[in-house]
């Protein structure tokens, strides 16, 4: 699969973008931002501004669509997550697969949203704090305990790595190698 890039639209000369990615009419990719389709499709909307350094990735079963008139800041690393429109997301902030970002909301500097987790439309995750589960616990980090409780329903390993949960990191890292062994004789395109 090649990228599909809006005529209006700007990439960054240090940007990558691989496989199966659209980028929307009006959208600017800027320096070193990663948009990478080699697990499941991108997709970004009209005029979303992607900051530098931030990685956006799909995921098998876990597309990563951004909407329209989106902020995703600098070294924000969207991981197989829907982000509705209008969405501002901070440096920093991490999105993992299955979370769905409503419309207008806010994902505020090093936020994280979990695995599965749905943040409703306009609400704000705080600077640092940990939204998990679906409707969104919004916690600060050292409610650790409370957010594990949560987490351990949410599937992480097996939504992330489609793995169960007890798989060894031997097998789970030998799985990992062998998915991005895949790229060992891949080519960059020239415009």
């Amino acid at each position: 699969m090649e990228p599909s890039v809006d005529p209006s639209a700007y990439v960054a000369p240090s940007a990558v973008v691989v496989g199966d990615v659209h980028i929307g009419a009006g959208t600017r990719v800027l320096h070193s931002a990663v948009l990478t389709a080699e697990d499941g499709r991108v997709r970004i909307g009209e005029n979303t501004v992607v900051m530098e350094h931030a990685l956006i990735r799909g995921r098998e079963g876990h597309p990563a669509l951004v909407g329209s008139s989106v902020m995703v800041g600098p070294n924000a690393h969207v991981n197989g997550s829907v982000i509705e429109n209008g969405a501002f997301i901070a440096t920093g902030a991490a999105l993992f697969p299955g979370s769905r970002i409503g419309a207008g909301a806010e994902i505020r500097i090093h936020g994280v949203v979990q695995v599965n987790t749905t943040v409703a439309p306009g609400e704000i995750v705080p600077i640092g704090w940990i939204a998990v589960g679906t409707p969104a616990r919004i916690l600060p980090p050292d409610r650790h305990d409370d957010i594990g409780a949560v987490q351990r329903e949410l599937d992480f390993v097996g939504t992330v790595y489609g793995v169960d949960r007890g798989t060894s990191m031997d097998e789970l890292m030998r799985r990992q190698s062998e998915f991005y062994g895949a790229h060992r004789d891949d080519q960059i395109l020239e415009d």
